[in-house]
């Protein structure tokens, strides 16, 4: 008889720190990497003990240079380590991108196979936290676009920690990012072994016949507010975690668009340039002729994430989505 498997209730920030040292105990290539996140245990916490477990060789903490450290990892995964790089903000990304699209995901092709770089990169994004300028950026789209790097993007504790250890076990890089509202936002029980989610694969977190929304990260929430709130008008609702935002399961969002007829995209990023756009080129590639009415967005705006308070006002909302979801309804 196969015995029960061990749950316990994790925040996300935990079900995170629980898959990192799931992965330490297990492969001794596993490397941790980042600015505070030793002593620290990281500005979020996400790290809090591993140093005092592992030891300051497997939990590192670097200079102020995101360059740097991160350009090291490429090395060291190439060499045959396994590091895991925090960015303190997604926002702090930005001097690390070349080594990012030059190196990190060329060196594959570039050697034709012989070297690989097998790294995670956790990059906390997302507005709503009241944060100063440039920690809330949500550019995940800078990275979708850059052939050879995954991108994962979980919105529970259980997604979070499956999807962290897959991450880990990747042969090549994989940009993890954390939306930062979802870190204590809610508890979910979380095994304490080891297990895996597939990257490229979302789920479905409600059963509709009406309309399709989709979602990750944060906006999973206000998505699922949204569909249980319409869902008292008469109006019912699929809605999708996407979970892996590059490469995306069309599968499923085919499948979906192809029963309703009718969709609506959510995310916080700036409309122009978004994931929205790569998520309606499958829906046009797959189900044009299914559509019945055309794809709505609800996202942030063409302006950087203001301040403390106009932040609610950039974000997209429950409300906001359900006018949306009446709009391809009512087309």
């Amino acid at each position: 008889m196969k015995a029960a498997v061990e749950t316990r209730p994790m925040t996300m920030v935990q079900a995170l720190t629980d898959g990192m040292r799931v992965m330490l105990q297990e492969r001794e290539d596993v490397i941790l990497m980042g600015e505070d996140i030793g002593k620290n245990g990281g500005v979020f916490r996400v790290t809090d003990g591993l140093q005092d477990e592992f030891g300051e060789t497997r939990v590192m903490d670097t200079p102020l240079s995101e360059a740097g450290f991160v350009g090291a990892a490429i090395g060291m995964a190439a060499s045959g380590f396994r590091p895991v790089v925090e960015i303190q903000f997604m926002g702090f990304i930005y001097p690390a991108y070349e080594q990012i699209m030059t190196h990190a995901s060329r060196m594959r092709a570039r050697t034709m196979g012989h070297f690989t770089v097998p790294m995670v990169i956790r990059a906390p994004y997302g507005a709503g936290v009241r944060a100063p300028e440039i920690h809330c950026d949500s550019t995940e789209t800078l990275f979708t676009h850059m052939a050879g790097i995954k991108v994962v993007c979980p919105s529970s504790p259980y997604d979070a920690k499956g999807l962290m250890i897959a991450a880990i076990e990747d042969p090549d890089p994989v940009l993890f990012m954390e939306p930062m509202r979802c870190y204590r936002s809610s508890k979910e029980d979380v095994p304490d072994d080891k297990y895996t989610i597939e990257i490229g694969k979302g789920k479905k977190l409600k059963e509709g016949e009406d309309v399709t929304l989709i979602a990750w990260g944060a906006m999973v929430d206000v998505a699922m507010r949204a569909a249980n709130e319409i869902e008292k008008q008469g109006i019912s609702c699929d809605v999708l975690d996407l979970r892996t935002l590059y490469p995306v399961d069309k599968d499923l969002i085919i499948e979906s668009v192809q029963k309703t007829g009718r969709t609506v995209v959510v995310h916080e990023a700036h409309p122009t340039g978004g994931l929205a756009g790569d998520v309606l080129s499958v829906i046009n590639d797959y189900a044009f002729l299914y559509q019945r009415a055309p794809v709505k967005r609800v996202t942030g705006f063409d302006t950087p994430v203001p301040y403390f308070g106009y932040e609610d006002f950039y974000l997209p909302t429950p409300e906001r989505v359900m006018q949306a979801i009446k709009e391809v309804f009512y087309f």
